[in-house]
């Protein structure tokens, strides 16, 4: 795996998370950390979930 690329977040970080702006529940697809309500999706880097407001890409709920 290169640097940067995403890994797998661990299972009971992911049952805490929640996402920064509407506070919904979040699951991880592939490379990014996506909101089950909003549908803002936050990038993964080295098996961290960056959960920046300012750095979510929008989505469909």
């Amino acid at each position: 795996m290169n640097p940067g690329q995403s890994r797998e977040v661990d299972k009971d970080l992911l049952n805490v998370l929640a996402c920064p702006v509407c506070r919904g529940d979040v699951r991880q697809e592939k490379d990014r950390i996506v909101c089950v309500q909003c549908g803002r999706r936050y990038p993964i880097r080295n098996g961290i979930p960056i959960m920046l407001a300012d750095g979510a890409e929008q989505g469909n709920a």
